[in-house]
């Protein structure tokens, strides 16, 4: 017989599952309040085919780009932090990043460059990525997005300096607005050690600048 401590998560389970589908649902319905309101009714008609299964594709596709919010710094971690007796920066650039903006809900994406000097921790190198990974899958700004990473490369491992770069291209600027495809925008964040030790944040800057050959 099935034991009460047995029954407890898969009961947590099947409550989760509901809930992802209801709302999942409401997602959906909303979704199908806009297109409504957003295609006139004379085109309806000769969408009909493409657009039957939209709201609940797009409704998917809003809940995979915003998955992060379902996920934690430690439980991404995952004790991949290892102790190594060294000081000598670590770095790794051209992260590819992928992210909505909060302000419009269309794409921004570019590359994520996130440094740091390692104080008896270094932290598994795919870490790095999926911490990107994290606070891109969610609603963002790309300033708030540069701090985020930061301090959670900060709060993982407690370096004495961290460095993010983001160079991206925001199709809030590109599709509407102004208008101006190419653009880009770079923000960055630099904690302890790469903001306070010019010579530090100099060396950070021209490695992420540096072209491999």
């Amino acid at each position: 017989m099935m034991s009460s401590e047995d029954r407890e998560p898969e009961a947590a389970t099947a409550e989760s599952s509901t809930s992802a589908v209801a709302t999942l649902d409401t997602m959906s319905s909303a979704y199908s309040t806009l297109i409504q309101n957003a295609v006139p009714a004379e085109f309806q008609e000769s969408q009909k085919q493409g657009l039957e299964k939209t709201p609940m594709r797009a409704a998917k596709a809003l809940q995979f780009f915003t998955k992060g919010y379902n996920e934690t710094l430690s439980g991404l971690i995952n004790g991949a932090v290892f102790d190594v007796e060294m000081d000598n920066m670590v770095i790794v650039r051209d992260i590819d990043m992928f992210s909505m903006c909060e302000h419009h809900l269309v794409p921004f994406y570019g590359k994520v460059h996130v440094g740091y000097l390692p104080h008896k921790k270094v932290l598994g190198l795919s870490k790095i990525a999926r911490v990107v990974e994290m606070y891109a899958r969610r609603l963002q700004v790309q300033e708030r997005l540069t701090k985020d990473i930061a301090m959670a490369v900060r709060e993982a491992i407690e370096p004495t300096g961290v460095g993010v770069v983001i160079e991206a291209s925001h199709m809030c600027m590109v599709m509407r607005g102004v208008q101006k495809p190419g653009s880009s925008t770079i923000t960055s964040c630099m904690l302890g050690d790469l903001r306070d030790d010019p010579k530090s944040r100099e060396e950070f800057l021209s490695l992420i600048r540096h072209q491999s050959r």
